[in-house]
């Protein structure tokens, strides 16, 4: 499987962003989809996963209710919708993938085994 991030850019504090991800892949149902970010200097984290029946899991306190992971299986596509972004949300997101997998162990990097190239959000203050 590929994965192509997009959707990334500038905005200003309190604005809004929707990252997507484009699998290229047969079978995407199997797949379980996650959202890492890694900012300048930290290493990467965990934001938000969803699995192939679009039950999903967020990091609580990376998204507080402001993020919203959701994915098209007609399309091969995961999302992510970032609102109210905060200076603090500037960073590289990652979607990544991972076959069969549980949605109760996707907070994990090493739990995926298929990473997209990132895609830059910046946020202003």
């Amino acid at each position: 499987v590929q994965l192509q991030a997009s959707g990334g850019g500038l905005v200003q504090a309190g604005g809004s962003l929707r990252l997507s991800c484009a699998a290229s892949v047969r079978t995407f149902s199997d797949y379980v989809m996650g959202w890492f970010r890694q900012a300048p200097g930290k290493e990467r984290e965990f934001v938000a996963a969803i699995n192939r029946l679009g039950v999903t899991t967020y990091d609580a306190d990376t998204v507080k209710g402001r993020f919203t992971i959701s994915r098209d299986n007609a399309k091969n596509m995961v999302s992510l919708q970032m609102n109210s972004l905060k200076p603090e949300d500037t960073a590289v997101y990652y979607c990544a993938a991972r076959r069969y997998g549980r949605l109760s162990t996707a907070t994990a990097e090493d739990y995926y085994d298929t990473w997209g190239q990132g895609t830059q959000v910046t946020v202003s203050s």
